[in-house]
This record gives structure tokens, C-alpha cells and sequence, in this order.
């Protein structure tokens, strides 16, 4: 059933909203904000519920295009699991 709570989850009192590996990080410089952005903006291709950043409609990614932060087309060219964004 999607979105249940596993009986492990249940009994730690977690919820589905936070993988177990979810851990706090101190953004160090322009560089490491700007890897961990990629990476957030390249997740939803990289789990392969879209072809393209730009077809994720809930992503930072959009604002940040209009405002010249990203090209439209960024992330196009990307391989995924060769570790370039995140993780």
C-alpha cells in the first residue's frame, strides 16, 4: 500500500517523510551550495520520475532559471550514477 509505514518505521515512530541516512550538514562555501542544490534539482531524474530537471514542476530549479542562476536546459547532458550530482 503506498505511503504505509513499515512495522519497523512504526515501532521507532518514524514516518516516510525522512530516509534513515537523513543527516545534518553545514553548507561550508559557494561551491558545497551549489553542489547540494544540483543535487536536489537532479534527484527527481536521477529516480527517474522525470527525463529532465525542468519537467519536475515542484523544483526551486524554475525560479532559479528566471532569475539566471541555471541555463533551462541544465542537467541535460548528466549521467546518472556517476556520482557528478550529490551522494
Amino acid at each position: 500500500m503506498p505511503g504505509a509505514v513499515s512495522l519497523s518505521r512504526s515501532l521507532r515512530r518514524e514516518s516516510c517523510l525522512w530516509q534513515r541516512r537523513f543527516w545534518e550538514h553545514r553548507i561550508r562555501d559557494e561551491d558545497d551550495y551549489r553542489g547540494h542544490m544540483d543535487y536536489l534539482h537532479f534527484n527527481p531524474v536521477k529516480h527517474g520520475l522525470v527525463e529532465r530537471v525542468a519537467d519536475w514542476p515542484w523544483s526551486s530549479f524554475h525560479r532559479l532559471v528566471k532569475e539566471g542562476v541555471y541555463p533551462a536546459d541544465w542537467g541535460r547532458d548528466a549521467k546518472m550514477g556517476d556520482g557528478e550530482y550529490g551522494e
